[in-house]
């Protein structure tokens, strides 16, 4: 495996910190969400331009980094017309830019019922679903387009909430550009740890051929909540998760999540050792 890192969560008053930082604790990519870690002006489709694709890129390579996912978490499941439409031009944006910065991945989560873009229970619906599909396809189009991969990662307070409606979404749209970004601990709900080994190997059966990255992180389950944590701070079945991926995917990118700087590089050392050992 690769193991890189989500951007924000690294210390750095700048782009070009930020990937020192990254690269000095030892990371080779990195999870990049412009809006969250560019610093100086706000990021928006309006400039995201090829200009600022190459500037990252070169502080990119300067720094020995790939950028693994480009992400971009919009409600593609919104009602409302206009902010659905502005909503689909924030992705064109977002896949146009990752072609110029050598990004080949564009990631998304899988959106709400709502225009706030918080929990429903409609969001396990049929009818989220379909409408999903139908907003995701002209994303896809353009994915297709520019050579770039669209992956999405389903959350089980998403519409897109099991490993089986990830699978139907994949077969309904039918483009080798929509693949899967794979977080074990968003498929569980905290009732479902004692089952987590069967969730882990299901998500790997139904979605194996068509997983692309790996987000890592851990949980505690407080109050019957998730509290999510850095990799080796919680509770996830990581020898699993690691013959999974030594098995299906040896040389995937995997980025951690929810970690700080204070304990990144020890979550890197658990999840290396973790593979290692697999």
């Amino acid at each position: 495996m690769q193991i890189g890192i989500r951007a924000h969560d690294v210390l750095g008053d700048t782009l070009d910190e930020t990937f020192a930082n990254i690269q000095r604790q030892g990371f080779v990519c990195a999870h990049l969400a412009l809006t969250k870690s560019v610093k100086s002006f706000p990021v928006t489709p309006e400039n995201e331009t090829p200009g600022l694709a190459k500037y990252v890129r070169r502080l990119a390579d300067a720094h020995g980094l790939d950028i693994a996912v480009l992400g971009n978490y919009n409600n593609l499941c919104n009602p409302d017309p206009e902010q659905l439409k502005d909503i689909q031009n924030t992705y064109t944006a977002a896949i146009r830019f990752a072609s110029v910065l050598g990004c080949s991945v564009v990631g998304t989560e899988t959106g709400a019922v709502n225009t706030e873009y918080v929990y429903d229970p409609a969001n396990a619906s049929e009818e989220a679903l379909n409408t999903f599909i139908t907003n995701l396809r002209p994303v896809v189009r353009t994915a297709e387009k520019f050579g770039v991969i669209l992956a999405i990662e389903p959350v089980v307070r998403h519409v897109v909430c099991t490993a089986q409606r990830a699978r139907r979404v994949l077969d309904a749209i039918d483009s080798p550009n929509l693949q899967i970004i794979y977080d074990p601990v968003n498929l569980l709900w905290p009732q479902d740890v004692p089952d987590q080994d069967a969730h882990i190997r299901q998500a790997f059966d139904l979605l194996g051929p068509d997983i692309a990255v790996i987000h890592c992180k851990d949980f505690l389950v407080k109050n019957g909540e998730f509290e999510e944590v850095a990799a080796g701070l919680g509770g996830l079945d990581y020898p699993l998760l690691c013959r999974e991926i030594k098995k299906h995917k040896p040389y995937i990118q995997c980025t951690l999540e929810n970690t700080t700087p204070d304990n990144a590089v020890a979550a890197r050392k658990f999840l290396q050792k973790s593979y290692d050992e697999a």
